[in-house]
Parts: structure tokens; sequence; C-alpha cells
């Protein structure tokens, strides 16, 4: 039985279309996860320090906004980017980190990881490179933040975080 390959250019074409139509659900269904995040939440930090986040659904159900107070005062923006979840990390470095979701398989683990940024500069000493939510209960809920420093050091920050009611 003889094969017929496609051209190079047209396998191309038919593994982007097959990707972005399996990240597609993906992307939404994690965007619906973080959306449930909605409303105050308050933890620790492993060294004891005390954080704040609130998180907003806005522009008409489009983007989450989650203010982290307490420990640094940041602002992380969710949203869609066509089938993809992206985040926007307004960094107390004065940086901007872009992240690009993914999902577990069991739907409880939603990973960002960088993908560009803006004010990236050399002396600002790093951004953040990636951050994990941890999906526990409706109540509960975990977030793994990573540092990269200019040095190539990584920082690691866990917020364990409970729903204020």
């Amino acid at each position: 039985m003889k094969m017929k390959m496609l051209p190079a250019r047209s396998a191309a074409l038919v593994l982007l279309l097959t990707t972005l139509a399996l990240a597609a659900p993906d992307g939404s269904k994690a965007f619906d996860k973080l959306r449930s995040l909605e409303g105050s939440w308050s933890g620790k930090t492993p060294d004891g320090h005390t954080v704040q986040i609130s998180n907003r659904v806005t522009s008409g159900g489009s983007v989450l906004m989650s203010e982290i107070t307490g420990h640094e005062d940041m602002i992380t923006m969710f949203y869609m980017d066509g089938g993809r979840l992206l985040l926007t990390h307004y960094c107390a470095a004065g940086n901007q980190p872009r992240m690009v979701a993914s999902l577990s398989p069991d739907g409880k683990t939603i990973t960002f990881d960088f993908l560009d940024a803006t004010n990236l500069l050399p002396s600002q000493g790093g951004h953040m490179e990636r951050v994990v939510f941890t999906l526990i209960d409706q109540d509960h809920h975990t977030e793994d933040w990573q540092f990269a420093g200019n040095d190539g050091q990584k920082q690691h920050e866990r917020f364990d975080l409970q729903r204020q009611k």
C-alpha cells in the first residue's frame, strides 16, 4: 500500500490547526476554573507573611483581574487570546511578563509558563516566569509563583489561600 505524503507546508498547517483545536477547549476550561475564584482570598506564605488576593471578573466577563496585597502589591490580568488562556502580570519589579496556560488532565492544576514581557530590562533584576494554580476545592487553592533572577537564580513564593466569606 502506497501512502501519499503531504507537502511540508500542508503538514505544518494541519499540525497548527490541530493544535489550535485541541488548545481551545483547555483554554476555555482553564479560564472558567479561574473565574470561579472570583472573590476575596487570604492566606500565608511559608515564611509567615500574610497575603490578601482579590479576584474580580470584569470587561463583560472577558477578563479576571487579580490583585495581590499585603506582601508585595501586584496585579495580574487573565484573558483568552483565541483558544489560549494568557496572563499579563504587572510586577513590582517594573516589568509585565505574559504567560500562557496549560490545564492538567484532571482539571485541578493550571500552569502558566513565560511567553514574553514588556519593559524587561537587564537592570531590573528578573521577572516572573511561571505560576501554578492548584484548585483544591471551591474555598481553597494554592498559587506557586516562580521568579527568574538575572543571575539565573530561581525564587519561589507559595500562597496557601482560603476564600473569605
